[in-house]
């Protein structure tokens, strides 16, 4: 089928029009500082969009650690993989509040965690820490906000920060530098299907 001159020019003329403002915000953006990214919302994907993030910087050689808050009791294939490539792992290890029931001993074990956390965001020769599921402990009370608020602003320049969780709180959303809400549309679960090692886990 032949190509239409036109139709092919007007194509060449809308892509140089993308490209010229892309390049303009590249040339624009000047400034080198570590990144705090929040990824929140209701969908599934927040830890494993945060896990992410440490493999990419893992395989471009940079230090990582990860605290883990709520999750923990069970086999995890992150920490599987990243402990071996030297990804230092703090862990809750309650499992979900649900579960346990027990406000004080979850208090207690989120400030143990808490303590590393601090830690890690005093630490220059850590390039990316991964808070997971950080925002569920500020919503109960187990991490005063105004701390962590503290600690992401006192940290290392270069230093980034992933914090996953739901209903992040708004402090949080508008100290990040980018913010990504996931939203749920369907999910394995509300059909009965059991979580899949590998895939949910």
């Amino acid at each position: 089928m032949p190509i239409d001159d036109n139709k092919e020019a007007r194509h060449k003329a809308r892509q140089q029009k993308v490209k010229d403002q892309v390049d303009e915000r590249v040339a624009a953006a000047q400034e080198e500082k570590g990144l705090l990214l929040v990824i929140t919302g209701n969908g599934k994907g927040k830890s494993t969009s945060g896990f992410g993030t440490v493999a990419r910087a893992v395989g471009h050689g940079l230090n990582c650690s990860v605290a883990q808050f709520i999750k923990g009791t069970w086999d995890n294939g992150e920490r599987n993989l990243l402990e071996k490539l030297g990804v230092e792992f703090q862990v809750m290890a309650t499992g979900f509040t649900w579960e346990t029931q027990d406000k004080q001993s979850d208090t207690d074990a989120a400030q143990l965690v808490w303590k590393e956390c601090k830690r890690m965001l005093q630490d220059d020769s850590i390039d990316v820490v991964l808070l997971d599921e950080l925002t569920y402990m500020v919503t109960y009370g187990y991490i005063d906000l105004d701390e962590v608020i503290e600690a992401l602003t006192q940290r290392p320049k270069m230093q980034s920060v992933v914090i996953t969780g739901r209903a992040a709180h708004r402090s949080l959303i508008e100290l990040a530098d980018t913010v990504s809400e996931v939203r749920n549309v369907k999910h394995a679960f509300e059909s009965g299907v059991k979580a899949l090692k590998g895939v949910d886990w």
